[in-house]
């Protein structure tokens, strides 16, 4: 199920979103009171934007926009919107989603062809790992997305090891949709209780919210205690409620592909121009096919590298690389640019840490410090050099850590208001 665009040429791909472009823009000049407000104040003139390269004579749009003005974006009367979804609110105040029924439908045709890019088909049984619930887009994207795949979906929702191993057993499902480091979790279940995982049903997992990839591609320290133990496949998958879009890798791993039909994408650099290919940017998108609540060049505040080059697979669509972080969240230390993606890489090659979070704040000379804590099983002075050392070496900074109680870091991780595991925490002034 390869849309036939994805295998065209890129200056096919490039003629369609165009052509998309332009009623984009007629679109939202109509109907958005922030683009009609944006456009007259600045005295644009939309018939002059003709091509992808005349978007860099448009502003951007930025989440604060979103935060400030969330309904005058919406497009269509209340009666119209079928499903109302908000992002996490992970970089500030969440922002509320309307979807229409044709926004629906669209939400599912994405999912149901990044799914088909994985590999998921008719007749397989998936097992969805996270909440449909709580206004959250994600799980009903997936469920929709399944059910047009005409797969079968069981709900289970998410955590509980017991409860998921009892499902996986019971209907034999052939894909997982997880956050991956709780496979970890399934695998120590697994261990402890004496079932035979590599002779379950299970052949791959659909992984979200924490990266499994290195830049070049290869899997980083997270994805490979997973499949050294457990040999199944691991899908990575990028994507967010203001997009309504993912990007999924195919079998070769190496990236996520592109719906050039859904979405155009950029990235841009600090002045909001683009970086060459290969270059590391922030993910900047402009929304194609929505009805409620499209967006023009929204930055994501997410730092990714694109590759254009073709695919094993067949498609010739850009992909986007592992996030190497979020722009907010890029730490100034000792000279040493870091990510918490990285530094969560780091401690996550430790057997012995059961938790950890990140806390960031500003010292009294105005730069960053960091301050790391970790609940472990053994806290010894010997494993918190091991520690330190390990940074050193692969970071070239050693931060401040600390050991903190298990259950003091769980409260704080896993905030039963929050549908992801927070590890970061910005106290910078």
């Amino acid at each position: 199920m390869i849309p036939a665009i994805e295998k065209d040429s890129l200056e096919e791909i490039k003629i369609f979103q165009e052509k998309k472009l332009v009623e984009l823009l007629e679109y939202i000049s109509e109907n958005s009171p922030f683009y009609k407000r944006l456009f007259a104040g600045q005295n644009i003139d939309i018939s002059k934007v003709k091509t992808l390269e005349d978007l860099q004579h448009l502003p951007v749009t930025t989440k604060e926009d979103l935060q400030q003005y969330n309904d005058d974006f919406v497009c269509v009367p209340q009666n119209q919107i079928i499903d109302y979804a908000s992002t996490s609110g992970t970089l500030g105040d969440p922002v509320t989603f309307g979807l229409t029924d044709s926004d629906l439908d669209r939400l599912a045709y994405n999912e149901a062809i990044s799914f088909a890019c994985a590999g998921i088909a008719e007749g397989d049984v998936v097992q969805l790992m996270t909440t449909i619930d709580r206004k959250f887009m994600a799980g009903l994207a997936y469920f929709l997305g399944l059910r047009k795949l005409k797969v079968g979906v069981i709900r289970v929702g998410a955590g509980i090891p017991e409860m998921q191993w009892d499902s996986i057993l019971k209907y034999n499902p052939s894909y997982l949709i997880t956050v991956p480091s709780f496979l970890l979790k399934l695998i120590e279940y697994a261990e402890i209780h004496g079932i035979d995982y590599n002779n379950s049903s299970i052949k791959g997992a659909i992984c979200i919210g924490e990266s499994l990839r290195e830049q070049d591609f290869s899997m980083n320290i997270l994805s490979k205690k997973i499949t050294d133990k457990w040999n199944i496949k691991l899908f990575s998958t990028y994507a967010s409620t203001e997009m309504s879009t993912a990007f999924t890798e195919c079998e070769h791993g190496k990236g996520g592909h592109h719906h050039p039909e859904l979405i155009i994408v950029e990235v841009l650099d600090e002045n909001n121009q683009p970086v060459k290919n290969g270059e590391t940017g922030e993910l900047t998108f402009t929304t194609l096919g929505i009805e409620a609540m499209p967006l023009l060049r929204f930055k994501t505040g997410d730092m990714v590298q694109f590759h254009d080059e073709p695919c094993a697979c067949g498609r010739n669509t850009l992909r986007v690389g592992p996030v190497v972080g979020r722009k907010k969240q890029m730490i100034k230390y000792k000279g040493t640019t870091l990510y918490p993606p990285a530094m969560n890489d780091v401690l996550s090659s430790f057997d012995n840490i059961e938790n950890h979070l990140i806390e960031i704040s500003t010292n009294d000379l105005g730069t960053d410090e960091i301050l790391i804590k970790i609940a472990v099983k053994d806290q010894t002075p010997e494993f918190l050099q091991e520690i330190k050392d390990h940074f050193r070496a692969k970071l070239r900074v050693t931060p401040k850590i600390e050991f903190a109680s298990k259950e003091v870091l769980n409260r704080l991780v896993f905030n039963p208001m929050s549908r992801k595991p927070i590890r970061f925490f910005d106290y910078r002034s």
